[in-house]
């Protein structure tokens, strides 16, 4: 009987000879595919990062929210948030991600800016999730913007929360409530219309698709991607977080198809949501997408369009998406609410990106900022 293959025992070397191939096919030298904003060029590169980078953090905290009420709408979620409660747990998780003592140096440890630019004319994105009942809430959005804004000095009017599919009505949907003042709720932020060249699996790293007009032309500095925790079919690994959130960032309707796997892993090694890499080294050198959340307050077996079915009172923070997805499926989701998830397809979200399990610090698991 041939012996099955774990996708996260699948060698780096495989990850890198199919990296070579897709550099060959674009006549440029393996390792020296620097991004062009303008056509944003595809990365085709092992993404496997310090140690630092591959750490999740999370916590468990009760009193974030009022009493129980699992199965409620995202206005009276909105109500029963604890929101002072909800900021001082994103600071410690934020000082768990990086080690830090202070949440001043963990900010400015997990942002940064182009060398180039002052931080008044950085410009940032944060995708949130408006599809279905289920959507990003006020107090994660709102810390995260007083973070960007109070703490690192960008304007308020160069933050743009958007959701290019689902946000033509965000502020009826999700009337944001104190958000610091200037902060734009861009809605679809222009309309998914920009076309960008799509790195392997999908095609064959030979696909173009549409991306979200700002991302596509490379005016996004920093990329923020605002998840909540919900069920999806099997091809996305059985649920939706960080990763299926930018499909309100490209064209969706690829990932509805044929390979939609492939689609899911490929949009986001692009360089719209990777950042800049290293001609010296071809290694990812300044990230664009600085900071995934998966806001798992409430959360649902079912999705997307579900509404809640469980409250867990918990939060996951990281900085590289598939690894965040990867670690929330696995020890939330399957472990602990023993929810099913797709093995094989979750696999994938850390074999693709040239990252094995036995990478992952702190012993392989969630980092539980409760107990930094």
């Amino acid at each position: 009987m041939k012996k099955k293959v774990r996708h996260d025992e699948i060698s780096r070397r495989r990850f890198i000879q199919g990296s070579i191939a897709g550099a060959a096919a674009l006549g440029v030298a393996p390792g020296l595919l620097t991004p062009r904003p303008a056509r944003g060029q595809p990365l085709e590169v092992s993404l496997r990062p310090d140690t630092d980078r591959l750490r999740v953090v999370g916590l468990h905290d009760p009193s974030m929210t009022r009493g129980s009420e699992p199965v409620t709408t995202w206005a009276r979620q909105e109500a029963l948030i604890a929101d002072p409660v909800v900021e001082q747990n994103i600071d410690r998780m934020a000082r768990a991600l990086t080690g830090k003592e202070s949440a001043g140096e963990a900010w400015r440890t997990i942002f940064t800016k182009p060398p180039d630019k002052a931080w008044n004319k950085v410009v940032v994105a944060i995708k949130t999730n408006n599809i279905g009942r289920q959507h990003s809430h006020s107090a994660v959005l709102r810390k995260v913007c007083s973070v960007l804004v109070d703490e690192m000095g960008v304007q308020p009017g160069s933050v743009f929360i958007y959701d290019g599919v689902h946000g033509k009505k965000m502020m009826g949907k999700t009337p944001f409530k104190d958000l610091p003042r200037g902060c734009r709720i861009a809605n679809q932020w222009g309309g998914i219309d920009t076309p960008v060249k799509v790195p392997a699996p999908w095609k064959q790293g030979l696909g173009e698709t549409a991306c979200i007009r700002p991302l596509g032309l490379g005016e996004v500095d920093i990329l923020v991607n605002l998840a909540v925790c919900k069920g999806h079919g099997k091809k996305f690994g059985g649920f939706t977080m960080t990763m299926k959130n930018h499909f309100g960032s490209f064209d969706p309707k690829w990932g509805h198809r044929d390979h939609a796997t492939d689609y899911l892993l490929s949009i986001n090694k692009t360089s719209q949501v990777l950042g800049e890499v290293s001609q010296a080294s071809g290694s990812l050198e300044r990230p664009r997408q600085q900071l995934c959340i998966v806001d798992a307050l409430w959360a649902s077996q079912k999705g997307p369009h579900a509404g809640s079915s469980s409250q867990p009172n918990r939060l996951f923070m990281g900085t590289l998406s598939p690894v965040v997805d990867y670690q929330v499926a696995t020890q939330f989701r399957r472990d602990i609410m023993h929810w099913p998830i797709d093995e094989e397809v979750t696999g994938r979200f850390l074999s693709d990106f040239g990252v094995s399990r036995k990478d992952l610090p702190d012993g392989g698991r969630i980092l539980d900022a409760m107990k930094v």
